[in-house]
């Protein structure tokens, strides 16, 4: 009886096809959207300014600071059209006889930020002041060569001066690493659309109610449910990797890579899919319509998404909401995934996220069974 069940439960799913698409069709679009979108965003590497020269001076010294740009990796030089900045270097520049040389300008096309101005000065302040220590050094050296090396010696690489380290526990993840644990796991809550649909069709047609009446116990119905969603909510996991790792990598954006317990991914998605079976689950017991059970999923799962890290990763949110994050399940999977992906974490690493998402599973498992129970008796 009860394989019969769980066959009966695997057909009704399969046959839901707008569903499917919804569980694996848009996580699988966000993914590669947002890792996209948030590229630059989340890049620790350097970033690179569209840049072009317009030499008017045309000496040996605008030259040098020509040739000294384009070496510069943050720069990127383009032709005028395509510059989101382009670099004016005055007629008399390199006059090396007059007293004050006149101002380069720097021309700002279209909109940017102040901040990135601000980045783009420095960075270019950086090639000038440089220039000008090297012309002193070289006037220098006809007067005095230790005071030439001395002045020779000062140099603005930031390598050379500072050694930037990042704190462990706050590790910053790449596009990629962030948006593919993140629509996992709101994408997996969203089995509450098919769930719900079977759930309140089957008490509509009684088809529970006959259930009951042959002594199938709420328990085996609840379980019967859940085994295909758990199944289809596995396949999810790995389709979404899969499009981080190769997909995800045809637009120019980090591949995902998975640096930590392949066993503890297992055991996570595992754990996750059970909290979110087991919220879908009650919701669709406690719904009296599919209008009403994807009403309350869905504003359900956007609040959970909101203060859990989905919407807002959380280590853009201030103290206090990190804090609050921790009552949501979603952050809960979202922290065990990032343990892997991104810190390399092994099976251990992830347990106590993985027990608090089967604890939150089961328990709202084992109160819809109850619900069902208590429904099934009164006959609704």
């Amino acid at each position: 009886m009860f394989s019969a069940l769980v066959k009966k439960e695997f057909l009704l799913v399969l046959r839901d096809k707008q569903a499917l698409m919804a569980l694996f069709v848009m996580p699988a679009i966000f993914i590669l959207i947002m890792s996209v979108a948030m590229r630059d965003i989340f890049s620790q590497e350097s970033i690179s300014f569209d840049t072009a020269i317009v030499d008017a001076d045309n000496t040996a010294i605008s030259k040098t600071l020509e040739k000294d740009i384009a070496a510069n990796k943050s720069f990127h030089l383009v032709d005028q059209s395509e510059a989101g900045f382009i670099v004016h270097i005055p007629k008399g520049y390199g006059d090396e006889n007059s007293a004050k040389s006149p101002k380069i300008e720097i021309q700002v096309k279209g909109s940017a930020k102040s901040d990135v101005i601000e980045l783009f000065k420095a960075k270019l302040l950086k090639e000038v002041v440089d220039l000008k220590l090297g012309i002193i050094t070289e006037r220098l050296s006809e007067f005095s060569d230790e005071a030439a090396a001395a002045v020779g010696s000062v140099k603005l690489s930031t390598d050379a001066l500072f050694d930037l380290r990042y704190n462990e526990k706050k590790e910053v993840p790449n596009a990629t690493q962030q948006s593919v644990p993140t629509w996992i796991v709101f994408g997996m809550f969203f089995i509450i659309i098919p769930m719900s649909t079977i759930y309140i069709n089957e008490r509509k047609q009684h088809t529970l109610a006959r259930l009951n009446s042959m002594n199938v116990s709420a328990f085996s119905i609840t379980l019967s449910k859940i085994i295909p969603y758990l199944f289809i909510a596995q396949i999810q996991v790995w389709v979404m990797v899969a499009v981080g790792m190769f997909i995800v990598p045809l637009f120019n954006t980090p591949a995902l890579e998975i640096n930590g317990s392949v066993a503890g991914l297992v055991f996570l998605s595992f754990a996750l899919s059970i909290a979110a079976v087991g919220l879908s689950s009650l919701i669709a017991v406690i719904a009296d319509s599919t209008e009403q059970a994807t009403t309350i999923g869905g504003i359900s799962n956007i609040l959970l998404g909101s203060i859990g890290g989905v919407m807002v990763p959380k280590f853009f949110m201030p103290e206090s909401m990190q804090t609050l994050a921790n009552i949501s399940p979603m952050s809960w999977g979202l922290d065990g995934f990032l343990d892997i992906f991104l810190k390399g974490g092994d099976f251990a690493t992830i347990l106590n996220e993985s027990f608090m998402l089967l604890l939150f599973g089961a328990i709202l498992l084992i109160l819809s069974m109850i619900l069902l129970h208590r429904k099934l008796n009164r006959g609704l």
